[in-house]
């Protein structure tokens, strides 16, 4: 048993611990939107499949020994792949159908790896079985499962503690590479071990194990539904915390904790999910998250309210799933099924939903999946009064969440969504403005105009005049022409300080934000100014052109709440100076309620020898143009001892000791928040 489940653990955290080290990697090239994640997981669900595949395939078509031959031998052909390492040559390939060159780019940086050690977990059990069947029961073979789970959530838990803070992203692939050295020689021993076990190895258990009855199609349908569902439940409820509630970069960490620790408590041992308890919880998790999904409130109670309902459905859908599980002869076939649900529900939910839908309506169907498949489950166990009685409360379920998700696009002008972002636009009235059109993502307010005749040329919201990017720009603008350059287009509020003979140059990723800004607001068109947009990632565009000669670039580029950690890099301000004027300013938009951007700014201005200087807004409640924002300068010492009239009273920052800046190899987000 210590060979084997070392060679388990081993696979399963090098499996979960290489997801957010390639992740970081490509995030930057595909412009910092949450959405990478999703797609990668969708990956990573179906690299399983297919290495769960290819054990039943094993299982099923090749003697014990052949399987240790074919099996070795591809995990040394796998070894000529290292180190792992993402192509460079991806870069900007965001807009055209980003989701798809994010699985492509994966698939050769790491597809083949990846797929070895997906395999490991039912290969070993089935080894393990078949090597050991005297002394083997049903059980042991499944606590390597659990085993492997608590291995993937130790990977998961030390990336953003230990791993991420201490080496830069080039570094814990070369480590993550050597660890796979170090688990195929492992697993060849291991090989070696079963090899010689299973020579001839004929028992009674064994031959009573071949016999056992097939689980039979309408069984497999269930494991499949019962393992999308949390799937599902995962992805979604993960995507509502990051976009809706509080977007910050850890909470996707979070609910895919939860669904570890629910398989490894159900499959470790059955006693640990008590039927009974998890059962009579579910009601109350259902009414929970129609609280979640309908009503606003604090956000540590929001947080808590989905981490608690997640882990009782996890664990009601995994508890059922070990309840079901089959005789160990078809212990692969038992995995396949799990790891079919789990690619199809995050499918569904990382590649079909932004296709398909307009708003987040994956969390309502997988609600209501997770209710359908109980009554499935009991169905049998029930008396017919109680089958009537769940079927009209599973109706009535079903006619609340239909109500629930009619509310995410009842009400707004217009709601649209793709692989950046969902965008919702909203009409409401000021009492002394009169109407005013916000756009917004999520929860966060990405630009506001108010549309009576005399105020809908006003700038608003983090760009009214008493804001940094106000104030810088009014102080620039000495009577010559002024070019300003815009990372981040929003509603577009910033062309109302473009005048005749301006140029306003405008790098936006997303072409749904440029379409909103464009029908469903007026800033671009009542400007009097140049406008120049320009599509796609705005660092990557700039570094590809020539110098702009900007007096004034802003980067206002936000995922919800959070600007990509790309845009905030030594690199991408090297890229940002370059393209300014000799006297010119970088202003940086770092306004955020759960990051401390400042001794990121700090940092970055200290390395190029430029002070940063802090402007930070906080209106009173009576001003209806202002919102609260905090915008940092990058500016030469010089400039910071001259500022005209119109920048002074900003807070010049001090570095924190000890802050290493960020690069393209090295963030650390878990030392910057509040």
């Amino acid at each position: 048993m210590p060979l084997f489940a070392t060679t388990v653990f081993l696979s399963a955290f090098l499996l979960f611990q290489i997801q957010p080290i390639v992740a970081k990697m490509i995030l930057p090239w595909f412009g910092g939107s949450s959405s990478v994640w999703s797609v990668c997981i969708v990956f990573f669900q179906v690299e399983l499949l297919l290495g769960y595949a290819y054990v039943h395939w094993l299982h099923e078509k090749l003697t014990p020994q052949r399987q240790a031959l074919v099996h070795g031998g591809l995990l040394l052909l796998s070894l000529a792949l290292l180190p792992v390492a993402a192509d460079p040559a991806w870069k900007g390939a965001a807009l055209a159908h980003p989701s798809w060159s994010v699985l492509a780019l994966l698939t050769t940086a790491v597809g083949a790896p990846y797929l070895m050690l997906s395999t490991t977990g039912p290969l070993m059990q089935a080894w393990y079985a078949r090597s050991f069947p005297a002394s083997v029961t049903v059980a042991h073979p499944y606590r390597l499962y659990a085993l492997s789970n608590l291995a993937s959530m130790l990977a998961l838990l030390s990336y953003p503690v230990l791993v991420e803070p201490l080496w830069p992203v080039g570094i814990q692939a070369t480590a993550w590479s050597a660890g796979y050295v170090a688990f195929v020689a492992v697993c060849l021993a291991t090989a070696r071990l079963a090899w010689r076990r299973m020579a001839g190895q004929v028992s009674d258990e064994a031959v009573l194990v071949e016999a056992a009855k097939h689980p039979g199609w309408r069984e497999c349908l269930l494991w499949i539904g019962l393992s999308a569902t949390a799937s599902i439940l995962l992805l979604a409820m993960t995507q509502h915390l990051t976009q809706d509630v509080a977007p910050v970069p850890f909470l996707w960490v979070l609910p895919l904790t939860l669904y570890l620790l629910s398989f490894i408590l159900c499959f470790d041992a059955p006693r640990y999910y008590v039927r009974p308890l998890f059962l009579a919880a579910l009601p109350l998790c259902f009414w929970a998250m129609d609280g979640v999904l309908d009503a606003g409130t604090d956000v540590p109670v929001l947080i808590a309210l989905i981490s608690v309902s997640l882990f009782v459905f996890c664990m009601v859908c995994h508890g059922e799933l070990v309840r079901r599980k089959p005789p160990l002869r078809y212990l692969t076939l038992f995995y396949l099924m799990l790891s079919v649900g789990g690619a199809l529900g995050g499918f569904l939910v990382g590649l079909v939903a932004p296709a398909v839908f307009n708003a987040y309506f994956e969390l309502p169907l997988g609600l209501f999946l997770c209710a359908a498949l109980v009554v499935a489950v009991l169905w049998r166990e029930l008396k017919p009064v109680w089958r009537v009685l769940l079927l009209l409360a599973l109706l009535g379920y079903g006619l609340r969440l239909g109500d629930i998700a009619f509310e995410y696009v009842n009400g707004y002008r217009t709601v649209v969504r793709n692989f950046y972002s969902q965008l919702r636009v909203l009409d409401s009235t000021d009492d002394a403005l009169g109407p005013k059109r916000a756009m917004l993502h999520g929860r966060i307010n990405h630009g506001e105009q108010f549309m009576a005749a005399a105020q809908r040329k006003q700038p608003t919201a983090y760009y009214c005049e008493r804001s940094g990017i106000g104030r810088a720009i009014r102080a620039l603008q000495q009577g010559q022409p002024f070019k300003l350059g815009v990372v981040g287009l929003g509603a577009g509020t910033l062309a109302t300080y473009g005048r005749a003979g301006d140029e306003l140059r405008i790098y936006e990723i997303n072409e749904q934000v440029l379409d909103l800004a464009r029908s469903e607001f007026t800033f671009l068109s009542d400007s009097p100014a140049r406008i120049v947009p320009v599509l796609g990632d705005g660092r990557l565009i700039l570094e590809r052109e020539a110098q702009q000669q900007f007096d004034l670039l802003a980067m206002d580029a936000f995922s919800g709440d959070s600007i990509p950690a790309h845009l905030l890099t030594l690199e991408a301000m090297t890229t940002y100076l370059g393209h300014l004027k000799s006297d010119g300013l970088l202003a940086v938009h770092i306004t955020n309620h759960y990051l401390d951007l400042k001794p990121v700014m700090t940092a970055a201005a200290q390395h190029f020898g430029k002070t940063a200087v802090l402007y930070t807004l906080e209106p009173k409640d009576d001003d209806a143009y202002c919102r609260n924002s905090d915008w940092v300068l990058f500016m030469s010492a010089q400039q910071a001892a001259q500022l005209p009239a119109g920048l002074q009273g900003g807070e010049p920052l001090v570095p924190r000791v000890g802050f290493k800046p960020w690069t393209d190899s090295f963030s650390n987000l878990l030392g910057i928040l509040k």
